[in-house]
């Protein structure tokens, strides 16, 4: 099999390059490394350092005709999205086209689309399930959702098989502390560098924090099991920031200093996702819990000084 990863040597996207070599797959990485690391790519995948919006990326595809493509190369930084509404709709919006056209005219397979929790906006559910409507707070959540909407729209008008995967707070290793939810890496670095972490409001605002693994597993079970489905990916359960930090002093062995700042335009207060679609569809269930998700990203941290 035959693959491409956009975004492949970004934080998600390098760990799902990792696997699919592993199950013995081709894999060629599109990436402009304007947030990737060259450090993130292994030896055995190909890669065409270009951008998605541009020709040379639409030719990368139609030269490898790949049977799959998994679509996470993005500009991912909620605030950024609302300083800079064009750059963000340029790249999560025009870029996502300009991939979706070269999967069609190259005869893709199918396409697994990274999309995110960021475009339920803030509203106020126990649980957000995939029929709950669409209501972004965010650039960043509106292009996520304009991208979904064009991959159904290639699948009804050109017959492009497509899945959604709305992620929910994704963390572990090789996060940087730039993009969606990069929280746990922040704090991952204040804690090695014993610099105050600034907590936005109260810190009772929750998420649902995802492993980077189980992420990687959803994307691969979306192959064959996920076609023409809109999926959350999470755990279900809640976390705040305030019990994110407890549990990583508790890993660290010293407390983290904070300090409290005003909430920040876009952000929102609580996010948990209903995943029982996606254990359904795709059989999938997530492995790690919190605290082990924590731990093996902690370690990755101090072992690799970030």
């Amino acid at each position: 099999m035959k693959v491409v990863v956009t975004g492949g040597a970004g934080f998600i996207g390098s760990h799902l390059v990792e696997e699919l070599l592993a199950q013995h797959a081709k894999v060629h990485i599109i990436d402009n490394f304007s947030t990737g690391l060259h450090s993130n790519v292994p030896m055995n995948a190909v890669v065409h350092e270009v951008d998605i919006n541009t020709h040379e990326a639409w030719q990368v595809i139609m030269r490898e005709k790949p049977d799959i493509v998994f679509h996470l190369a993005a500009q991912a930084e909620v605030h950024r999205s609302m300083l800079e509404p064009k750059f963000d709709a340029d790249v999560n919006i025009s870029g996502t086209v300009n991939i979706l056209d070269a999967c069609h005219a190259s005869s893709v397979k199918h396409i697994v689309f990274s999309s995110s929790s960021a475009l339920y906006g803030n509203l106020q559910r126990s649980q957000l399930s995939e029929d709950d409507p669409i209501h972004p707070a965010s650039y960043y959540g509106l292009s996520k959702w304009v991208g979904e909407t064009y991959l159904r729209l290639f699948y009804e008008l050109r017959g492009l098989s497509y899945t959604n995967l709305r992620y929910a707070n994704v963390y572990g290793p090789r996060q940087t502390v730039k993009g969606e939810g990069c929280v746990v890496a922040l704090i991952m670095q204040k804690l090695q560098s014993g610099e105050t972490f600034n907590v936005h409001g109260n810190g009772e605002q929750t998420r649902d924090f995802v492993f980077v693994k189980d992420v990687v597993q959803a994307n691969l079970s979306s192959v064959k099991l996920g076609k023409q489905q809109t999926l959350n990916i999470g755990t279900s359960n809640r976390t705040s920031i305030n019990r994110l930090i407890e549990l990583t002093e508790q890993i660290h062995g010293s407390k983290l200093p904070i300090v409290h700042a005003s909430s920040r335009p876009g952000d929102i207060r609580h996010s948990c996702l209903d995943c029982t679609k996606a254990r359904q569809q795709l059989k999938w269930t997530p492995k790690f819990n919190i605290f082990e998700g924590l731990t093996e990203t902690y370690h990755y941290h101090i072992t690799n000084k970030q």
